[in-house]
Order: structure tokens, then sequence, then C-alpha cells
């Protein structure tokens, strides 16, 4: 958890891609290590949130074991920030970080460095920096965002555009960029398995 023990957490899991790169397979139940994605992210997520969501547009009995499952605020693909806008509607907790389903190296410590860096900037989101480039889907958001998220999702902005919108502060994770790598095809998943033995 967090070390403010006081605040509270949910984590949601932005599953609601049209996996295109995976012929369109549903990635996050794709057999990762004879386990479906999304249960390594859900591994990863285990001491730094107090309740899950999964943000999902199909195979929601699936998914359903994983977390509370939330459809897009909008129907028909239209994006990460469909899903974070969801999940933020359905967020009873003071925060809400969000990872994508096909991250499954997520650091331990992701949501208590984002929260640091969302309170000492005063800022009401964060969002890491790998060093190189922002991740925009990994990021923490006050739960107050809610009407803000819609709102830009109904201007079809980016995550990232959004982000800039409501003063997001960038949080330096250049110290272990890797865990920001993304598994998107199937060759990936097989040099992920490779790189942990497996």
């Amino acid at each position: 958890m967090p070390r403010n023990a006081d605040v509270e957490i949910a984590a949601a899991i932005l599953a609601g891609g049209e996996s295109k790169r995976m012929g369109g397979q549903d990635k996050g139940l794709v057999a990762l290590a004879s386990k479906p994605l999304i249960a390594h992210v859900c591994v990863a997520l285990r001491e730094q949130a107090g309740v899950i969501l999964v943000c999902a547009n199909r195979n929601h009995s699936e998914y359903s074991r994983y977390g509370e499952v939330v459809a897009d605020a909008m129907p028909g693909f239209k994006g990460p920030l469909a899903g974070i806008a969801a999940a933020l509607a359905q967020c009873k907790t003071a925060w809400l970080l969000t990872v994508p389903v096909d991250g499954p190296d997520l650091p331990n410590d992701l949501a208590a460095r984002l929260l640091d860096g969302a309170v000492a900037a005063n800022s009401k989101a964060a969002v890491v920096h790998d060093g190189i480039r922002r991740q925009p889907l990994f990021a923490l958001y006050h739960g107050d965002l809610a009407r803000d998220a819609l709102r830009a999702l109904e201007r079809d902005l980016p995550p990232w555009r959004w982000q800039d919108e409501i003063g997001a502060r960038e949080v330096d994770f250049s110290d272990q960029p890797q865990a920001f790598a993304n598994l998107n095809t199937s060759d990936d998943f097989r040099v992920w398995e490779n790189r942990h033995g497996i």
C-alpha cells in the first residue's frame, strides 16, 4: 500500500482495446506463462490497491474473476480514455491508479511514487515518465476527476493531452524503464517468457 496508509487507492486495468496486433484476440486473456496476462497484472497490483476494476468491452464473465468489470464510458472502442473515464465514474476511493493490461512487470511501488509526486506538486494527477517518454496509461488520478474525464472523452482527446490540461505531474521512473514495456504481439509474449526463464 502507499506510504500514507490513510489514502485509499483503487486500480483500473485497461483491457478494453481491440488487440489488432494480436489478431483480434482479447489480449488480457491470452496465456502468458500458463496464466492469463491479466492475472500477472493483478499479482503486481495486490499490495498497491484495495479495489481492482477491469475496464473491458467483451468477455465480462472471464474478467470478473479478477475484479469488478466496467464497460467503456462510450461504445465502439474509443480508446483508453473511455476506460479511464468509466473507471473514474465507478471509483469510490480518493485515488485511481490506471495501468494497461499488457504491462505485467509493474513496479511494486508504482502507486506510492505516483501518489508522492501528485501530493508534492499539489496536483490531481501524476503519470509515469520512463526517462525517455511519458507513459500515459500508467497514471494516478484523483477520484473527483470523473466529470472532467468524460468531457475530455467527448472532445476525443488522447490521454496525454487530457493529462496536460489537468496539470498532471510527471514522475521519474528512469530507474526501471523496462517495467513499462508493453506486450503487443505473440512474439512479445514469448520473449517475456524466455527472459523470465519460463
